[in-house]
């Protein structure tokens, strides 16, 4: 009887997602946002409740976790992470002290503690990678200039990660300076090591797991995935570091056939995940952090947008580029809820967890809009505000009339050339 119980719990979960997977994609829109209502729907104070396959979904989902990081290791190698760290670090530290600080700031407000304060900040720091690829290549931006300079800051926010997530859980952990100090100076360690595996090693290591047999490849990439993740969990660095940095190690031929095979695993355990999330808040939680959470994805959207707007400026990307570029990292996604699920696990604020669910909800819907409106909308707002000046007292050598408008015309036609394109 517990097993055709689980067996029907788990099958509705399933299928429930794929239906909401599929209604999300006829609207193109993450599905995000509704895999979290779900939760909410059948989990604590929820309309009905799980019984049975609780704990086969907090399995999955730690699984999911897992497979998120490993397919974003995936995505880059060891010579992109070292390039990038070299070239945009500037970004990278804008970004961090414009988004982060906001939600340390209403943690503190909210009387949370230096702990929850440091979680907020994370939650509220790490755009969602997964969310603004999709919305890059919906809009047909895969070529545009500012591309690079937001693929730029994504790629550093997920390196930071290897760094924040040991860091969080220490303190999640409540050991002591000298144990939290050991815990990161094995993580950055471990880190070290594995990129200057990569660097100097990376064929030989793709060389070993590479396999012509999809099967083979398959079970020896998410075995090795599991065995690094399980070994950095006990050493007490994150398991999702360990397979992030399992992807960077993989490159070529390898890493694109492990990404073909484990995309679908991927997304169905990363689904589970978010449904887990949800279903440990309670919905009855959320009204009493509503407006907190309005306030905080109100003020870290427009950090968000200085922070992309500053890093096209500084690449030399014109006005319109620097909106766009502003506009597409607002939305917040998978990461945001990775670091609130081990505040929510280790049970240190119980209001985290439910500010955390409402403000991914706000932003991963937010996101999508904000990247492709914002340019428009600051270019009406902008232009509305500058007086333009009489034709008769244009400065020497200013264009004016159908010049001004074949300058402007020049100026878009710039910002949509494919990068490399002189």
């Amino acid at each position: 009887m517990h097993s055709t119980t689980f067996l029907i719990e788990f099958g509705a979960i399933i299928l429930g997602l794929g239906l909401l997977g599929r209604f999300a994609g006829r609207f193109q829109f993450s599905p995000i946002p509704l895999y979290l209502l779900a939760g909410l729907a059948f989990g604590q104070g929820g309309l009905l409740p799980l019984d049975t396959s609780e704990e086969f979904v907090a399995i999955g989902a730690e699984i999911g976790v897992i497979l998120l990081l490993l397919m974003l290791g995936l995505e880059y190698t060891a010579s992109d992470l070292v390039s990038n760290l070299k070239t945009q670090y500037p970004a990278g530290l804008m970004d961090a002290a414009l988004n982060a600080l906001p939600g340390a700031v209403m943690a503190l407000l909210l009387g949370w503690g230096p702990v929850a304060a440091v979680v907020l900040a994370g939650v509220t720091w790490v755009s969602s990678s997964g969310v603004i690829a999709k919305v890059i290549g919906d809009l047909g931006r895969l070529g545009n200039r500012e591309t690079p300079v937001i693929l730029s800051i994504l790629v550093l926010e997920d390196l930071s990660m290897a760094v924040y997530l040991p860091i969080v859980t220490a303190l999640l952990a409540g050991t002591g300076l000298a144990a939290g100090g050991v815990t990161l100076a094995i993580a950055l360690g471990v880190a070290g090591l594995v990129l200057l595996l990569a660097v100097r090693f990376g064929r030989h290591v793709s060389r070993f797991v590479s396999s012509d047999d999809p099967e083979k490849l398959l079970l020896v990439v998410l075995g090795l995935t599991l065995l690094v993740a399980g070994l950095a969990q006990e050493l007490q660095v994150s398991a999702a570091v360990g397979a992030f940095l399992v992807g960077i190690a993989l490159s070529g031929e390898v890493a694109e056939g492990a990404h073909n095979l484990l995309a679908p695993l991927r997304d169905l355990f990363a689904a589970v995940f978010f449904v887990f999330f949800g279903l440990h808040t309670d919905p009855s939680s959320i009204p009493p952090v509503l407006l907190p959470a309005l306030a905080l994805a109100g003020v870290t959207a427009l950090t968000k947008v200085a922070t992309g707007y500053w890093a096209a400026q500084r690449a030399g990307i014109s006005v319109k580029g620097r909106w766009r570029a502003g506009g597409t990292l607002v939305a917040r996604g998978e990461f945001s809820i990775v670091i609130a699920g081990l505040a929510v696990t280790s049970g240190i604020e119980p209001s985290l967890g439910p500010l955390a669910t409402a403000y991914v909800l706000i932003l991963v819907v937010l996101g999508p809009l904000t990247a492709r409106y914002t340019e428009p909308v600051a270019l009406r707002l902008s232009g509305g505000l500058r007086r333009p000046a009489p034709v008769a007292h244009a400065p020497a050598g200013e264009p004016v009339g159908d010049q001004k408008d074949a300058a402007d015309q020049k100026d878009a036609a710039d910002d949509q050339d494919p990068v490399g394109h002189p």
